[in-house]
C-alpha cells in the first residue's frame, strides 16, 4: 500500500436495517477534491450491493419504524454543511428537511415513524457566517469578542462550544409548514437523543446540572417532544454515551464511574435505570458489566436490546467484540458474556432488527465490511476493501513479550517482503487509554509496504486489558508504559530478519509524548524520533489544551515540579538522535506551542532537528484530516525514514 493508495479506503460507517432492507454508509478519501464522499449502498443479504443515492457526501442513514421512510445527511458540495434529508425505502426523490447554518446531526426516528430527533449547532447571531440582530455579516476575524466563563469553553476538532451550543430538534417531517425551533436552550450542549416508546419525550445527554459548572459528569434528561423544561431522568456515576430505551421503560447506556468531579481512567460500563415517574426522582443506575474486565467501546455504537440480552461492543486484548449481556445482570466479569462477533477483529457498528444482527467488521485485511451473524457465525456480505487488498496487504502476526518486572506485553509485528534484514519502527498509539486493534492500519501498510518492520503494542495504561492495566501509568507516565513498548521491540528484534541497528520511533499526541521520552531517556536505542502532534511540556498544556485543565491531574497531577519532571522538554539536551518536530497549526488537544518548545529547546542544543507544520488542520490530522494533507504526511515520515534509518 502506497500513500496515494490512500483513495482506496473504503470506511462504512453505522447501518440501518429493517427486516430485508439494509443500508450503509461508505466513505472515501478524495484527493483529486481534497474531500471527503459518501454515498449510501443497499445491502443484500445476498451479497448484492448496489448504490442507494447518489449526492457527493450522504451518511447516516436511519429507517423509520414502520420501514416506509429513510431519513440521512447529505452535503451537496465539498463546504456546505450536511442537512438533512427524507425519502421512500422505494426510491425516489430526497426531501431536504433542513437548513441549518452550521448543519445537523444525525436523525433518530419516533416510534410514530413521522417525526425525528436530531441535534445542531446553532450559533450567536453574527458569528460563523451568519447575520447580527441587525442583520449585518461578519468575516470571522471581525466578529466580536467571545466572553468566556468557564473551562470546558472549547474541543478539537469542533471548535469554540460557548458561541454555539449544541441543540435538540424534534421536526415533522410530514409537515411542509413546520417551524424549525430547538427544544433545549444555549446553556449546554446535548447530544445522543432517544425516543421513549410513548413518543412524549427525547432522552438527550447533558454535562450535570445542566451545564451549570464546568465538569466532565453528565446525566440524562428528559425533554418533551412538544417542548417544555428539561427533566433530570437518570443522575449517573460520572457521564453517560448512547442511551436507549426499552418497552418497559428501561433505560440502557454507557458510561464511566467517576472518582471526583472530573474524568479519571476507568472503564466505560453498561448501566441500566428504570425511567421515573412522572414528577419522581431521578433514577439511580445499577452497573451491569465489572469494571475491571470489561470496557465498552462506545465509537462502535450504543446498546441495543436484543430479546433478553443487550449487545454492546467491547475491548479485548486488540480485539472489539460484539458481547451479549444479560438484561438482569450485575457487575458481571467479561467471561461471562457471550461472543456474538468481533473475535481477532474489530467491530466498528452494528445494528439489529427483530432477531437478525448485522454490524461492520473490520480485520488485518479490511478497514470495514457488513456482515450478518446468523447460524451461531457471520456471513460477509460486501468487499469494500478488496482495492486496497489488490494493491498488496502485508500480514500482520500477534506478538508477545515480558517486561523487566515480569508482566506480559501484547502487541503486533508486520513485516515487509523480502529476507531482510528489514529497517524496524516502533510505533506507539495515543490516548494513553486506546489502543491498537485488529482492524486494517493504512499507517503499518504503508511503513511495511515501505520496507520498515513495523512494531505496535498496547502497553500498560491502554484499554482493553483490564481497568487494572489503564490505570497503571496513572501518576506515573514514561514508567512501566516505557518498558512495555522497549520489552516488545526487544521481542522483534530477536526475529534474523529484522535489523536491530537500524531502529526508529514515531508515535501521535501520547505516543508523541512517548516518542520523546524514549529519545530523552533510551536514546542509544533508536537512529531517529517522528514526533508527532505530541504533550512535551505539562506545565503549559494544561492551560492551552482544550482537555488540559483536567487531564494533566489526572495523569500527573498538579504539582508543577511533577509536571517538568514527566515532560519529554525537561529533557531535551539529553535527546542526540536526529529528531522530527510534527504538528498541525490548528490542533486545540496537544496545541502547537507543545511543538514550538520541543523545536526551539533541541535547536538550541545542537540537536539535528526538523519541524514540519500542516496548515489548517487539527489533531486528528493523520486520521480524518484532509485527504491530500494525510498523503503528504506519508510522503514526509518516508522521506525522513529514508534519509534516517
Amino acid at each position: 500500500m502506497r500513500p496515494v493508495d490512500l483513495e482506496l479506503l473504503a470506511v462504512p460507517g453505522t447501518p440501518a436495517l429493517h427486516g430485508d432492507f439494509l443500508l450503509a454508509g461508505l466513505t472515501n478519501p478524495d484527493p483529486g477534491t481534497n474531500s471527503y464522499r459518501g454515498t449510501l449502498w443497499q445491502v443484500g443479504l445476498d451479497g448484492a450491493v448496489r448504490r442507494w443515492t447518489h449526492g457527493e457526501r450522504d451518511s447516516s442513514p436511519s429507517i423509520s419504524p414502520d420501514g416506509r421512510w429513510v431519513a440521512f445527511l447529505r452535503a451537496d458540495g465539498q463546504k456546505d454543511r450536511p442537512q438533512l434529508y427524507v425519502m421512500p425505502t422505494g426510491g425516489g426523490d430526497a426531501r431536504k428537511l433542513t437548513d441549518l447554518p452550521l448543519g445537523a446531526g444525525r436523525p433518530v426516528w419516533a416510534p410514530d415513524s413521522r417525526r425525528v430527533a436530531f441535534t445542531a449547532r446553532i450559533p450567536e447571531p453574527g458569528r460563523y457566517g451568519t447575520p447580527d440582530e441587525g442583520g449585518t455579516k461578519s468575516e470571522p476575524d471581525e466578529e466580536a469578542p467571545r466572553h468566556i466563563t468557564r473551562l470546558d469553553y472549547r474541543l478539537d476538532n469542533i471548535g469554540f462550544l460557548v458561541d454555539r451550543r449544541q441543540r435538540l430538534f424534534v421536526l415533522d417531517t410530514q409537515d411542509e409548514a413546520r417551524e424549525l425551533e430547538p427544544l433545549t436552550d444555549d446553556r449546554v450542549d446535548v447530544a445522543d437523543p432517544a425516543w421513549t416508546p410513548d413518543g412524549r419525550a427525547v432522552l438527550v445527554v447533558a454535562k450535570r446540572d445542566w451545564g451549570a459548572t464546568a465538569t466532565e459528569e453528565a446525566d440524562i434528561y428528559a425533554v418533551p417532544a412538544e417542548g417544555g423544561e428539561p427533566v433530570l431522568a437518570v443522575r449517573t456515576a460520572g457521564d453517560a454515551e448512547h442511551p436507549v430505551v426499552g418497552e418497559d421503560g428501561v433505560v440502557w447506556y454507557l458510561g464511566s464511574e467517576f472518582v471526583g468531579p472530573n474524568w479519571d481512567v476507568r472503564n466505560p460500563g453498561l448501566w441500566s435505570a428504570v425511567l421515573p415517574a412522572t414528577g419522581g426522582e431521578p433514577a439511580v443506575p445499577r452497573r451491569m458489566t465489572e469494571a475491571e474486565t470489561v470496557a465498552c467501546a462506545p465509537a462502535a455504537g450504543g446498546p441495543v436490546p436484543y430479546g433478553d440480552q443487550v449487545l454492546v461492543a467491547v475491548g479485548n486484548r486488540g480485539s472489539v467484540e460484539l458481547r451479549a449481556v444479560p438484561q438482569d445482570a450485575d457487575g458481571v466479569p467479561l467471561d461471562k458474556l457471550s461472543l456474538v462477533t468481533g473475535e481477532r477483529a474489530a467491530v466498528r457498528a452494528f445494528a439489529v432488527d427483530g432477531e437478525r444482527i448485522v454490524a461492520v467488521v473490520a480485520t488485518p485485511e479490511s478497514a470495514g465490511d457488513v456482515v450478518v451473524v446468523e447460524n451461531g457465525g457471520t456471513r460477509v456480505l460486501t468487499d469494500w476493501s478488496k482495492p486496497v487488498r489488490e494493491k498488496g496487504i502485508r500480514p500482520v502476526e500477534e506478538l508477545s513479550a515480558t517486561a523487566p518486572d515480569g508482566y506480559p506485553v501484547h502487541g503486533w509485528l508486520v513485516r515487509p517482503e523480502g529476507e531482510g534484514p528489514h529497517p524496524v519502527l516502533l510505533v506507539i498509539h495515543g490516548g494513553p487509554f486506546s489502543a491498537y486493534d485488529w482492524g486494517l492500519f493504512d499507517e503499518a501498510q504503508v511503513y511495511a509496504s515501505a520496507g520498515y518492520a513495523v512494531v505496535m503494542g498496547n502497553p500498560r495504561g491502554s484499554s482493553g486489558y483490564g481497568e487494572s492495566h489503564g490505570r497503571a501509568i496513572v501518576h506515573g507516565l514514561g514508567t512501566v508504559d516505557a518498558d512495555d513498548l522497549l520489552a516488545l521491540l526487544d521481542a522483534a528484534l530477536t526475529r534474523p530478519d529484522l535489523d536491530a541497528s537500524r531502529v526508529g520511533v514515531m508515535g501521535g499526541s501520547y505516543g508523541g509524548f512517548m516518542t520523546g521520552w524514549l529519545a530523552s531517556h533510551h536514546g542509544e536505542r533508536f537512529r531517529a524520533a517522528w514526533s508527532e502532534r505530541a504533550v512535551n511540556a505539562w506545565d503549559s498544556f494544561t492551560g492551552s489544551s482544550d482537555i488540559g485543565y483536567m487531564f494533566t491531574d489526572a495523569y500527573v497531577g498538579s504539582d508543577l515540579q511533577t509536571q517538568l519532571d514527566r515532560s519529554p522538554l525537561s529533557y531535551a539536551d539529553r535527546i542526540k538522535i536526529p529528531f522530527a518536530v510534527v504538528h498541525s497549526e490548528h490542533d486545540w488537544r496537544c496545541p502547537v506551542e507543545q511543538a514550538q518548545r520541543m523545536f526551539v529547546a533541541l535547536k538550541r542544543a545542537g540537536t539535528p532537528v526538523e519541524m514540519l507544520l500542516f496548515p489548517g488542520e487539527g489533531h486528528e490530522l493523520s486520521r480524518s484530516g484532509r485527504p491530500r494533507h494525510r498523503i503528504q504526511r506519508f510522503e514526509a515520515v518516508l522521506d525522513w525514514w529514508s534519509r534516517r534509518l
